[in-house]
């Protein structure tokens, strides 16, 4: 039976203002109940790192993302697609020494848009980006797997997916 070991996907560093969806994105992403916890300070953990929005939002906090940069193998940008502005000026991702993508969150509610957060993303030089619904887990199958390495076993994903097959059967 594989262990924890065998999870051995990208890790993401997660950047975004207050409100976006990280920490709800990082629950997600390790197959967690999704629960409010507002994050005070960078948790790293061991696929990801979730940073306050605060760091993202002040300047001279900026510093300390592009240091936890440095421990991601990915930057994932996000905006929820309610957000009235972008909090990331264009062209920002040549600024990263590691591969960017955009995240754009809350695709579920009443008032997203969608082709705004995705036009935003592009402007700061996002190549891929990856529409996602914490809540309900539309898009997080494909961030997962863009995410995965050759040989990873992520066990939540497979009991869902053996589920799956069981009922089709």
């Amino acid at each position: 039976m594989p262990g924890d070991e065998d999870l051995t996907m990208r890790k993401i560093v997660l950047m975004g203002r207050s409100e976006s969806g990280k920490t709800t994105l990082q629950q997600a992403l390790k197959g967690e109940k999704i629960r409010y916890h507002k994050t005070q300070y960078v948790n790293n953990f061991d696929m990801v790192i979730d940073t306050p929005g605060e760091y993202a939002q002040t300047k001279g906090l900026g510093h300390a993302l592009a240091l936890y940069s440095y421990e991601a193998d990915v930057v994932g940008l996000l905006i929820a697609a309610t957000e009235p502005y972008s909090l990331f000026p264009p062209c920002i991702t040549c600024m990263a020494n590691r591969e960017v993508i955009g995240i754009i969150t809350k695709i579920d509610e009443p008032h997203a848009n969608i082709a705004r957060a995705r036009h935003w993303l592009e402007l700061t030089g996002c190549r891929k980006i990856f529409p996602i619904c914490s809540k309900t887990g539309e898009g997080i199958a494909e961030l997962i797997e863009y995410l995965r390495e050759d040989g990873d076993i992520i066990p939540w994903l497979d009991e869902k997916e053996a589920e799956t097959n069981k009922n089709l059967a």
